[in-house]
């Protein structure tokens, strides 16, 4: 099957749309091939602020349907208990909201950006899709995230190297509750290394320290901004790391 033949047999679709390379791509690709397909954007704690701006540029560009849902998963404690299975009960609590104004809205097909490079044992949150039904045309019809990005660029999506960029959450270690207040420092001082120039890196954090995760090609430029990285930093961690480990 290819997503020319999925989009023929599901013509009206709600996309569960993230403004990431993936999703960015299978919105595209529903439109192109004649599909009614609206995107659905849930906004949360958990995601920074430039996701959205993001997400909203590419739908315009598109010309396309969004609606914006606001979810508190900061209120669900099966969510900020940070256990091992997380990321399940995260998402479902996400395609739950999703699936239930897309229903609202007239849609029966809720769909998702995961592709075929996507590793299900090592995804928890895969279980809750497959509890509630969404389907993956990317992973269906065999996309990886090579060709995802390739075909991308040769649209002329502006998204085709967009970084990944998982939720905010990951920057919390397992075990430990997540507050507001981590959430906040993991994105504020995301944002200055954004702003420093820096891409494609995690700020995670360890106890009152901020440990940071580069690209190896980037490693210098971190030195090189040694004292800038720690002044900036200073308001939000004790101390700063650096993960000589390749990002």
């Amino acid at each position: 099957m290819n997503l020319q033949t999925f989009f023929s047999d599901c013509p009206s679709v709600a996309l569960a749309f993230s403004g990431g390379t993936d999703s960015s791509y299978l919105l595209y690709a529903g439109l192109y091939y004649g599909a009614k397909v609206k995107a659905y954007y849930v906004k949360s704690a958990f995601q920074p602020g430039f996701e959205l701006e993001d997400a909203r540029k590419f739908v315009a560009e598109l010309n396309a349907e969004m609606t914006v849902l606001q979810k508190d998963l900061l209120v669900a404690t099966e969510v900020t208990a940070n256990t091992s299975d997380r990321c399940y009960h995260c998402k479902k609590t996400i395609f739950q909201a999703i699936q239930k104004q897309a229903a609202a809205d007239g849609f029966t097909v809720l769909v998702d950006g995961t592709n075929a490079s996507d590793d299900s044992g090592d995804r928890p949150g895969m279980k809750a899709l497959a509890e509630l039904s969404v389907r993956s045309p990317l992973r269906e019809c065999g996309i990886t995230k090579d060709e995802i990005r390739r075909l991308s660029e040769e649209a002329g999506l502006f998204t085709w190297n967009k970084p990944a960029y998982a939720c905010l959450a990951t920057r919390i270690p397992a075990g430990r509750p997540i507050t507001k207040e981590l959430l906040n420092k993991a994105e504020s001082t995301e944002n200055i290394l954004f702003s420093m120039g820096f891409t494609d890196f995690r700020v995670r954090i360890l106890n009152d320290s901020a440990k940071l995760q580069v690209p190896l090609e980037q490693m210098r430029a971190v030195l090189d901004n040694r004292e800038r990285i720690l002044q900036a930093f200073k308001p939000y961690f004790d101390a700063v790391l650096l993960d000589l480990t390749d990002r």
